[in-house]
């Protein structure tokens, strides 16, 4: 299972640390990514740490905001996220995959959690 918590409604310009709590297997054996989608939109692939490395990809709209950790003992994948904005409203995602890599299909999600920017 994943589950991810840290959500909920922040200001703009302010910060969140978004969790993934993953059970049932080991995160040095699987890569986490972050993605997000808020209604009627796409989804957004964010991030992605590598299980054997921990070696993390962003993609180039979040550079610079976002940064992904994780800490193998508690078995958690942390998504900080700064300076956010209204446009960053949006539930929120960690999912499995062998790899970051697009070879790799992500067969696992968690449930999601909802972030809402807004003064």
């Amino acid at each position: 299972h994943l589950v991810e918590s840290g959500g909920g409604l922040v200001q703009p310009g302010g910060s969140l640390r978004l969790s993934c709590l993953a059970s049932g297997f080991k995160l040095d054996s699987y890569a986490i990514g972050w993605f997000r989608q808020a209604p009627g939109k796409e989804g957004d692939g964010l991030s992605c740490i590598n299980g054997n490395t921990g070696s993390t990809v962003y993609a180039d709209s979040v550079k610079g905001r976002f940064t992904t950790s994780r800490d193998i003992a508690k078995n958690m994948v942390y998504l900080e996220i700064t300076n956010l904005q209204p446009e960053d409203t949006s539930a929120y995602y960690c999912a499995r995959a062998k790899a970051c890599s697009s070879e790799y299909k992500y067969d696992l999600w968690g449930q999601g959690t909802q972030v809402t920017v807004s003064s």
